[in-house]
């Protein structure tokens, strides 16, 4: 997963919190869709399309985040 590592975090933050919460009013999109998908009411491609859209980089900086986490445990103290 080395092209994880080479995403930069910064940018990426921005762009998950940016897609993520869009639109901001009245509801954003990718709790919109996840609240479809728990309701097993998310079968048209573009509301799948949305929550692959707007979803991809909240996953993308969690798997970042938890990747570092996990490279700076197995480090160990100083």
């Amino acid at each position: 997963m080395a092209w994880l590592d080479r995403i930069p975090l910064g940018p990426l933050a921005i762009i998950a919190v940016v897609l993520g919460l869009a639109p901001f009013a009245p509801q954003p999109h990718l709790f919109e869709k996840l609240g479809m998908l728990v309701q097993g009411s998310l079968s048209r491609p573009v509301d799948i399309f949305d929550l692959f859209l707007h979803g991809t980089p909240v996953v993308l900086l969690a798997l970042k985040l938890l990747r570092g986490k996990r490279d700076s445990d197995s480090q160990g103290p100083g």
